[in-house]
């Protein structure tokens, strides 16, 4: 990824997707804002606890530096599970407002329609951005190790394939800043507690110990199970920014351990 600053906004790009005049997308961060601790300053989260005025005034002030009317933003209430919206226009502009709107139970959004901004927050969970370049088709998705574990990412490139006959060799992916390997430490018993949700494999889980723990390494999880439906693994670009070591940059849920803010991750297809 690559950071710039926007009027003295920092945003982050992939470098994978930053050259398709197609798409707008960005990776927020918690600087820049207007909020109070522990939710300073740029939370983009209704459903945290902060000032909802003060998120609006937050929104407002990120859609104006993109570039993207804030009517465009479409968000949903994040499950931590693997269920997958794709968005029409009637749904444009769910959940800019207020969290009531938000699209509910969905941790991904899938669109073929230009100038809907797909966002997902999040505070150590993985955003993953999709575009298919030939289809002019975008995707997001929030994944934690819930949404990991149940296949979040795997079941979003299955509706590009089957709604949108997306094919997999045209389908770039971006994994964005979350809590790393070197952070995220785990009760394997946890992640598959009837032993067949998910198989968890040496590759990922990094320093396993006795007594079941080790360290969940969720960006290779996510990256795995791409390649594993057929997406090259040269059209994935995967951040490894850690939100635990950078919690002064990005929002850490598990760094704060209490509520803190969002930090937001978006895509959106050009009217071109």
């Amino acid at each position: 990824m690559i950071e710039k600053r926007i009027h003295s906004l920092p945003l982050w790009f992939f470098q994978n997707l930053i050259k398709y005049k197609e798409i707008h997308h960005f990776v927020s961060s918690r600087i820049g804002g207007f909020s109070n601790p522990p939710y300073n300053s740029l939370n983009l989260g209704f459903h945290v606890g902060d000032n909802p005025k003060v998120i609006l005034k937050n929104r407002e002030k990120l859609a104006l530096v993109l570039g993207i009317p804030l009517s465009n933003f479409t968000t949903a209430k994040q499950t931590h599970d693997c269920n997958v919206e794709i968005i029409t226009e009637g749904l444009r502009g769910s959940g800019t407002l207020n969290y009531d709107t938000a699209i509910n139970a969905t941790d991904a959004m899938v669109t073929n329609i230009p100038n809907i901004c797909l966002m997902v927050l999040q505070a150590d969970c993985v955003p993953i951005l999709f575009f298919d370049l030939k289809k002019k088709v975008i995707g997001i998705a929030h994944a934690g190790w819930r949404g990991t574990v149940r296949m979040v990412a795997k079941k979003t490139v299955s509706i590009l394939k089957k709604k949108f006959q997306c094919s997999l060799n045209d389908i770039f992916v971006g994994i964005g800043p979350s809590i790393g390997p070197c952070c995220y430490e785990v009760n394997l018993k946890t992640l598959t507690p009837d032993g067949k949700t998910f198989d968890i494999k040496s590759e990922y889980i990094d320093n396993y110990r006795s007594g079941n723990k080790g360290y969940f390494n969720l960006w290779r999880a996510n990256k795995i199970q791409l390649i594993q439906t057929g997406i090259p693994e040269k059209n994935i670009e995967a951040a490894e920014i850690c939100t635990h070591c950078n919690h002064d940059t990005f929002f850490s849920y598990r760094y704060e351990k209490r509520e803190t803010g969002r930090f937001g991750a978006g895509i959106m297809l050009s009217n071109l």
